[in-house]
């Protein structure tokens, strides 16, 4: 495992050591798609434009950002700024990078939040869109322009993530993997037609679900919140 996490910071090395006008698109992009911007923007975005596919986006947005939570207790993933200095390979090796005000995020880290909830959260209006496309053109292009954007935004946000060391690229790369995935299995199982507090009933019992869960864990031995 050492080596996977030396060569994801020798990764982290070379992306920043790119143009210094990168460092501000970088920093706002891990900022700009952070998961609450799913609930916050995307929600009400796809709910204006269709109902179905904005309850979509909410319900499996909802999944995912518990799934993630569990998944992360269970994998216990290291994040880069706090590994080079715990493993004490900082003493050891020279390290070229730079902390920055979103480099401290705590708790394990893998699979990538940002990553997999939003590839997860997206997906359903990212196949809408894609059905819309193929209806107004016939061009190739324009079909799989949805789909293309999706899959850059995921690069990009995932390339962000290793850029201020939130992520090892490996847990990056999980975390776009098990989101598609997550996406592309939970959006025809998407609950439509239930109310409202159906949302807020299920929102209560995955909170209480991880807190028992949780307690559970601890009184095993095992010390999720190291």
């Amino acid at each position: 495992m050492d080596a996977l996490h030396i060569t994801g910071i020798r990764f982290a090395e070379v992306l920043q050591s790119g143009p210094p006008r990168l460092e501000k698109f970088w920093i706002s992009l891990t900022s700009l798609a952070d998961p609450k911007c799913i609930f916050t923007v995307c929600f009400p975005l796809a709910y204006f434009l269709d109902r179905k596919v904005g309850v979509s986006v909410l319900w499996i947005g909802l999944v995912s950002e518990w799934l993630n939570v569990v998944l992360k207790w269970f994998l216990f993933g290291e994040r880069p700024f706090w590994w080079i200095h715990e493993s004490g390979f900082a003493s050891k090796e020279p390290v070229a990078l730079h902390q920055f005000p979103v480099s401290c995020e705590t708790g394990p880290g893998d699979p990538s939040g940002h990553c997999m909830i939003t590839g997860a959260a997206l997906w359903p209006l990212v196949t809408a869109l894609t059905a819309l496309a193929s209806k107004r053109s016939r061009s190739l292009v324009v079909k799989l322009s949805p789909f293309g954007t999706y899959a850059l935004l995921l690069l990009a946000l995932g390339l962000s993530r290793v850029f201020v060391l939130a992520h090892f690229p490996h847990q990056v790369a999980s975390g776009i993997l098990v989101g598609a995935a997550l996406g592309w299995g939970l959006q025809t199982r998407t609950p439509a037609a239930r109310a409202p507090g159906f949302f807020v009933a299920t929102a209560l019992a995955l909170g209480l679900s991880s807190l028992a869960l949780h307690s559970l864990v601890m009184a095993a031995g095992i010390d999720i919140d190291w």
